[in-house]
């Protein structure tokens, strides 16, 4: 079976492009001002109308209101949507039924204790995204190039699909793989340049070791 990828925090057409040409399974736009990845709507508007059907569009936003719900909903057509903030289970449902969308759950894991949570946003969403914890001091919630101890996740299982996140890149996205089972990958930081640009080659190069010949 070969292993979905997501390329986050894409902000251009050639982003697009190359995630394309990558056989990836999802792109992704981020909805938060504090990051160097942010899109605006409108931007995420132009990027969404070119992007090939069949590769899904993930809005990632961070402990949204319902009126920046509603804005996002009639400006952007989205597939899905990525909470990435604090949302807890109940909101979680909320979004959902707002939004009619399915909604991938962001989850921060540092040690053994952090796993606990995942049951519980398990019952609620549609995908879990299993990243790293960002630090206390850090101001992005993920994007932050951190990975974890990825042995806590060997041999575990949920009944939704989840995807790993968290300081991968073409360097070690197999090993990872291989340590955690994971069936779906997610990169941003990465597969960059620069702080927010994304390099085409990395990209290739990160889906090549995803899912060798």
């Amino acid at each position: 079976m070969s292993i979905a990828i997501k390329f986050c925090g894409l902000s251009r057409p050639e982003d697009i492009d190359a995630a394309a040409a990558a056989d990836a399974r999802y792109v992704g736009f981020v909805f938060y001002p504090k990051s160097p990845r942010a899109v605006s709507m409108v931007q995420a508007r132009a990027l969404a109308q070119v992007t090939p059907v069949g590769l899904a569009k993930v809005g990632l936003v961070v402990d949204p209101d319902d009126a920046f719900l509603d804005q996002l909903m009639a400006q952007v057509p989205l597939d899905i949507l990525q909470l990435h903030g604090h949302e807890m289970p109940a909101r979680v449902l909320e979004i959902r039924k707002r939004t009619r969308l399915p909604v991938m759950k962001a989850i921060g894991i540092a040690d053994q204790a952090d796993l606990a949570q995942i049951a519980d946003h398990a019952a609620v969403a549609d995908q879990l995204l299993i990243d790293a914890k960002p630090p206390k001091t850090a101001d992005l919630p993920g994007g932050n190039g951190l990975s974890f101890d990825w042995r806590l996740l060997a041999g575990r299982r949920w009944p939704v699909p989840w995807m790993l996140a968290g300081g991968l890149s073409p360097e070690n996205v197999r090993l990872a793989v291989q340590m955690t089972g994971a069936k779906q990958v997610d990169v941003s930081s990465g597969v960059e340049r620069a702080a927010g640009v994304k390099d085409p080659a990395m990209m290739a190069a990160f889906a090549q070791a995803a899912n060798p010949a």
